[in-house]
């Protein structure tokens, strides 16, 4: 068992580092302070791509800093999505951000030549945004058997209808395709129901019904929103890989996606810990430095312990992946997706108890850093199913 990364994911981690600290750092907390200053709330219709970001992957594509997740076995991507959890941007800039990541994923592994050069490539380029619709609003759609959106095949065509929300993405000017998963054969094997198909977002039928605020935020210019589809026609050249195969597809998607997610979590909370150590060592109270004042010294050594814990079982995860497959590790990527994200709430909330009101604040990004640890505690499955694969896993082992 060997978790040494690569020469060549070392240099890009580095490389990230480097480029974090010299090209975005500078600019990202301007350009989140000016997102929440503009008062667009949830009309996506006003939101913009922002010149700053532009330029920024505009730089990081000529360095060659650009769509990692394709390139790298799991394990050697790891130590770069961590180098890129630093930074709220860093994703985005560097083109490895989610939902369009794992969707180009997707396209590259079952997407037919046509969806690839019409699809893939303007992913690839950065020049588009796609969404992923799944989750919906009237089932409880961690169990993907209770999926109502119906994908009907009516010769050259199929038709869709359903509704969908918590679909990142979706207010982004750049946002062109969707993803969209439905039941195609309702009696079929529970793992056969299901097909996806791609959807252009200026397809008749299509329509976004509103963005959703995660913690009073909005996410602008990604956003989160719910979307309907009325009668929706497409050609069945854009069903991806064949009817049937949409849970196939979405397991093969999630498996490294949340690899990619729990090590940007770590990387988040190295962020917050850094930050909070920092402020323990500046201010002073009651004639000591914070860190000397009510057993912070002892949190900071377990939140340390905590990273550390979640780093190894998580590089532990990806070497799974890449030695035995994702569909032999489900209980080790259930494990990460369980422990990484509560790691960075963790860190966060005792980053913003030290920072005191200023941590409730944009001054710092500790709020934003928490938000995104609670809301992938839901996303991509609730904690509640992954304890329940690992159980699975585990029972299996005293089974005759």
């Amino acid at each position: 068992m060997d978790f040494t990364p690569s020469p060549r994911a070392r240099e890009l981690a580095e490389r990230v580092r480097h480029f974090i600290a010299n090209e975005i750092a500078a600019v990202e907390d301007e350009h989140v302070r000016e997102l929440h200053a503009a008062h667009r709330g949830g009309d996506w219709t006003q939101w913009r791509v922002s010149p700053r970001v532009e330029a920024l992957k505009a730089k990081a594509r000529d360095a060659g800093l650009w769509n990692f997740f394709l390139e790298l076995p799991a394990l050697d991507y790891a130590v770069v999505a961590e180098a890129m959890g630093w930074s709220l941007l860093a994703p985005e800039i560097f083109n490895c951000n989610a939902p369009d990541s794992g969707n180009m994923e997707v396209l590259a592994h079952f997407g037919t030549a046509e969806q690839k050069e019409g699809w893939l490539q303007p992913l690839l380029a950065g020049e588009i945004r796609s969404v992923f619709c799944m989750t919906e609003p009237d089932v409880a759609s961690s169990d993907a058997t209770n999926l109502r959106a119906t994908i009907r095949d009516d010769g050259d065509t199929l038709v869709l209808d359903g509704r969908k929300w918590w679909t990142t993405g979706l207010g982004h000017p750049r946002a062109k395709v969707a993803i969209f998963m439905g039941i195609s054969n309702p009696d079929g094997d529970r793992h056969r129901q299901h097909s996806m198909v791609l959807v252009p977002l200026d397809t008749p039928g299509v329509h976004i019904e509103r963005m959703l605020p995660a913690f009073g935020d909005y996410d602008e210019p990604y956003g989160h929103g719910e979307v309907t589809f009325t009668n929706v026609r497409v050609p069945k050249a854009n069903l991806i890989a064949g009817l049937g195969r949409g849970f196939e597809i979405a397991q093969s998607r999630l498996g490294p996606g949340r690899i990619h997610h729990c090590m940007r979590a770590i990387g988040a909370a190295e962020r917050a810990l850094s930050l909070m150590i920092e402020r323990g060592l500046a201010r002073v109270a009651f004639g000591k430095p914070l860190l000397d004042l009510g057993g912070n010294r002892e949190r900071i050594a377990e939140l340390r312990i905590a990273i550390d814990q979640a780093r190894l079982l998580t590089l532990h995860a990806a070497w799974r992946i890449d030695t035995a497959g994702a569909a032999a590790s489900m209980s080790e990527i259930s494990a990460i997706k369980v422990v990484a994200p509560n790691v960075l709430q963790r860190v966060a909330d005792e980053a913003i108890q030290l920072f005191g009101g200023a941590g409730m604040s944009h001054d710092v990004p500790l709020t934003t850093l928490f938000a995104m640890a609670r809301a992938l505690r839901i996303a991509d499955g609730p904690d509640a199913v992954h304890l329940g694969v690992i159980a699975r896993h585990e029972l299996r082992k005293h089974q005759p």
